[in-house]
């Protein structure tokens, strides 16, 4: 019996319209259920509803409240029970504009661990590169980087050719690139098998490539040509093999189980649609920045000016922060659940 029906009302209405809410997001294929805090607090308003309806049974004065709840109640039974069949139907816009950065979001922690990890690769590689500038060859991986110094690949770059030297094989090329940069890519995704150590390893090594490589450009007064090579495809291509890191270092972790809870068998099916999500993302990155390598960062001054190719980087890469951060964000109304 409920003594002051007023104040049950004005008490539990706001969990009625906040399970409303949630039940027509669902509906439109919003709800995520594999997010298990999101599928607790949706099962806890049900709850609530059916436990409220099950206290007015019986009670005559409120025909219409009682009528409600049962509508709502039984709409969630349908959604809430429903939702373990549509959860495999896959919509791809939701994918790209949503689950991608509420993913990448999510597991931020491996992204930051990701770029940390380059940083101090890079520190090392430019101060190793500091002591020591003959031992190029010992740092890197490509012929042309070592055969010659930054200033006379700059020249003979920028010297007027009479044909494009890719003229008919930009396609070819631009796929070889992608294959290389997606095999590296998911090498550090996969060696998170290794409980992370591969992945640790692998991120630690492009972090000193890159900084010796700079530090080798910028000392030789060459950091306008190191930009406008680098930015176009390397404001894509970089992120996406941190993110790739980042994945590997969350799947180490799920590995060895820090700071999380249950067997083997429940870490990985916690984190195995973020992996996927993830590689989706990296795959889509660098197929990305190998068009762009291929048909765009290979043409320099006089051709084509750096202040263009640095301004296409700098504006890809901030397109790219912006969709990771902040872009997919859902829309809530003030002192709705955070």
């Amino acid at each position: 019996m409920i003594a002051d029906l007023k104040g049950f009302i004005e008490r539990e209405e706001p969990h009625w319209l906040e399970l409303e809410k949630e039940l027509a997001r669902m509906r439109d294929g919003l709800g995520d259920f594999s997010d298990l805090k999101y599928a607790r607090h949706v099962l806890s308003l049900f709850q609530r509803a059916s436990a409220d309806l099950s206290r007015i049974q019986g009670y005559s004065a409120e025909p219409e409240l009682k009528a409600y709840l049962e509508r709502l109640v039984g709409e969630g039974y349908a959604e809430i029970h429903s939702a373990s069949r549509d959860r495999r139907s896959f919509k791809l816009w939701h994918w790209l504009v949503r689950e991608l950065p509420q993913t990448f979001r999510r597991q931020v922690w491996g992204w930051h661990v990701s770029v940390g990890l380059t940083l101090a690769g890079a520190l090392v590689g430019a101060v190793l590169l500091s002591f020591d500038l003959d031992g190029r060859e010992a740092i890197y991986p490509f012929p042309h980087l070592v055969e010659m110094t930054p200033s006379e690949r700059v020249a003979m770059e920028e010297k007027p050719a009479g044909t494009d030297r890719l003229e008919g094989a930009k396609a070819t090329f631009s796929a070889q690139l992608m294959q290389n940069n997606i095999s590296v890519a998911f090498r550090a995704l996969a060696f998170g098998m290794t409980w992370g150590l591969g992945t640790v390893l692998l991120l630690f090594y492009n972090g000193a490539v890159l900084g010796a490589v700079a530090f080798d450009y910028v000392t030789d007064g060459q950091w306008v040509f190191l930009l406008g090579w680098l930015l176009p495809h390397g404001s894509f291509e970089i992120p996406a093999i941190l993110i790739a890191g980042q994945a590997g270092v969350v799947l180490g972790r799920a590995l060895i189980g820090w700071g999380t809870m249950g067997g083997l068998r429940t870490r990985l099916r916690e984190i195995a649609s973020d992996l996927a999500s993830l590689a989706g993302l990296v795959g889509l990155l660098m197929i990305w920045a190998g068009v762009v390598e291929a048909f765009f960062s290979q043409y320099h001054a006089p051709v084509l000016p750096y202040s263009v190719k640095i301004g296409f980087g700098i504006l890809q890469l901030a397109g790219l922060m912006w969709f990771l951060f902040f872009s997919g964000k859902e829309r809530r109304e003030p002192g709705e659940r955070s």
